[in-house]
């Protein structure tokens, strides 16, 4: 037997037994005469004590040999402490150790094994193993066995079935880039890795499992943000014979009960606003509603006034800053400064001060007196004391390089709280979204989203008004699920095909099987998929994704501890009939 109890588990109730226990060496005191040694494991720390006159020779001189992060038995007894550590769950006891043995020893780590490290991220990835053994990465992995153990029973207790579907699948032209697998049985062709178990959820609705759902590796080729992997994991879910009403329901029923569940708060309004409110209220379709600061469209107000930098533009929109009226002139220059960074690409801010006294002081005073710049405070909210900040250009552009100001601002002053939650369903996106690019429309969501009823009609006539019967479910200024009704007959997905710029011969290569499929009986149906390791990290307080994934990669897609991607050998690409040319 290694261990007896666990070195987070001794307390007063427990001296004078004897016990034994193992683990990792987190520091050694070594005073000559006496020995303290803090042993760690997943449970917790409890304190060695070897004691020349009460500890075996022998085990005294071992003690003295252990580094950092040994693995160590001991056996001894449970003893009060003498300067007891009221911060530490076993500060009240200590063992004074009779037996010693050291299982494995240890080089010394790279960096400390600590709740505060002196390890870089990059160092700190590379020996993730290490990593692990810290605090706030255990921590944070356990947080997240809790939500998903959470997510199962719930969805268990409602009706929900778990299957899992493949992994080795076809791949399709939509979306983000497929991860392609070379089948060495079949030369000349490839499985992809799937972007989400989509099709195959749609197949189980037609088979007539009702309600599922599966926690899912899924895997997109794309360019990586903070919280953003090249694998995933999705709470992946699907019903039969349902409406819109009845899928936000429900999951606004998970999103209550996880929240109470994990985090100890009740959470019970869930307000919706349509994708278009959405961009017109905050710049983006997924505002973080904890805060105001909404945008006040102002050309009405703004425009022909002799101001050609707002005259020419298609929008002109602000917001109110709360208390930023105090901001210096280089404060106000350094924002100037944030909004035309490259990563914003503003060319530019015009601000206008409200002070206290009811005045105003603006940069376009040359164009504005005080009644003008009265109305642009009543468009944007504007108190006294506020700092209205106002940028002008093409509508989307604008839109969203002022959802950007919107939320650093916000950021700086506080008003993004870790421990506040505020859900919010969007609802009504387009079915379809103009690609320059391609000079063709595409789904914005799947090609397989129903649109919205009685809208079949305008795909012929003004296809970029269609709106899709889809739905995002925003948690604290980030999606963390989005689903949709989808179509579930042949002929309108057929259409749906036609109108994204497939040929009749590409659409029943790529997913003649679903259409097959809905010949046979389709139910209506409908589903939606969080983004597990983005509610995770909400739920935990951060918007980082990878301290809540075990082994995650770094923005460049690569595992740096187990150095992937890598080269595969000439023979492995002979087998696979590949030849990689350099």
């Amino acid at each position: 037997m290694y261990r007896t109890h666990n070195n987070g588990g001794l307390r007063a109730a427990n001296i004078g037994e004897t016990v034994t226990l193992s683990g990792w060496v987190q520091k050694s005191r070594d005073k000559g005469f006496m020995i303290w040694v803090d042993l760690r494991d997943r449970y917790g720390i409890t304190q060695l004590i070897f004691d020349e006159e009460r500890t075996p020779k022998d085990v005294m001189e071992s003690a003295r040999d252990l580094g950092r992060e040994f693995v160590v038995q001991v056996t001894g007894e449970v003893i009060e402490r003498e300067s007891k550590n009221p911060k530490m769950p076993t500060g009240d006891i200590e063992i004074l150790v009779k037996e010693l043995k050291v299982l494995n020893s240890s080089r010394t780590p790279p960096f400390t094994i600590e709740t505060e490290t002196d390890g870089g991220e990059d160092l700190r990835m590379k020996y993730r193993y290490l990593d692990i053994r810290r605090n706030p990465v255990k921590e944070k992995l356990i947080f997240r066995h809790k939500v998903t153990i959470a997510v199962r029973n719930y969805l268990s207790e409602q009706g929900f079935i778990e299957v899992e579907t493949p992994y080795l699948i076809k791949s399709t032209p939509e979306g983000a880039r497929d991860f392609v697998v070379p089948s060495r049985m079949n030369e000349g062709q490839f499985y992809a890795l799937p972007q989400s178990p989509q099709t195959f959820k749609q197949l189980l609705m037609v088979g007539g499992m009702d309600k599922y759902f599966q926690i899912v590796k899924c895997f997109r080729d794309e360019d990586l943000r903070a919280d953003r992997q090249p694998e995933f994991t999705q709470i992946d879910c699907e019903m039969a014979f349902v409406e819109q009403e009845d899928i936000l329901n429900v999951f606004e029923g998970l999103t209550k009960f996880l929240l109470k569940e994990i985090n100890g708060v009740e959470i019970n309004k869930f307000p919706r606003m349509t994708y278009d409110e959405a961009m017109a209220r905050y710049g983006n379709d997924k505002p973080d509603i904890r805060f105001g600061m909404e945008f006040g469209e102002l050309n009405e107000v703004a425009q022909h006034k002799g101001f050609n930098v707002f005259n020419n533009a298609d929008l002109v929109v602000g917001i109110a800053i709360p208390g930023g009226a105090q901001y210096t002139r280089k404060e106000i220059d350094k924002l100037i400064d944030w909004v035309k960074r490259p990563q914003v690409g503003a060319l530019g801010m015009v601000y206008v001060k409200c002070n206290e006294d009811g005045t105003y002081k603006s940069s376009v005073d040359k164009f504005y007196d005080d009644q003008d710049l009265a109305k642009w405070a009543e468009k944007t909210g504007a108190k006294p004391g506020d700092l209205i900040c106002v940028l002008s250009g093409e509508s989307q552009k604008t839109r969203a390089q002022l959802s950007a100001l919107r939320m650093e601002m916000a950021e700086r002053l506080g008003l993004r709280k870790a421990d506040e939650f505020a859900p919010l369903w969007v609802v009504d996106f387009p079915l379809l979204e103009w690609d320059e690019e391609t000079e063709r429309y595409h789904a914005m969501h799947h090609p397989f989203t129903s649109p919205k009823p009685g809208q079949l009609e305008m795909l012929d006539s003004d296809p970029g008004a269609v709106k899709a019967n889809a739905y995002d479910l925003v948690l604290n200024g980030n999606e963390i699920g989005g689903g949709s009704i989808r179509i579930f007959d042949s002929e309108t997905q057929s259409t749906m095909f036609d109108h994204l710029g497939f040929t009749k011969e590409e659409a029943q290569a790529q997913f003649g099987f679903l259409m097959e499929a809905f010949k046979y009986g389709a139910p209506p149906h409908g589903g939606i998929a969080f983004g597990l390791d983005r509610l995770v990290a909400i739920l935990g307080g951060q918007e980082t994704i990878r301290d809540f994934i075990a082994f995650p990669k770094n923005n460049a897609g690569r595992d740096v501890m187990i150095d992937a991607p890598a080269t595969i050998d000439d023979a492995q690409l002979k087998e696979l009939n590949l030849k990689v040319t350099l």
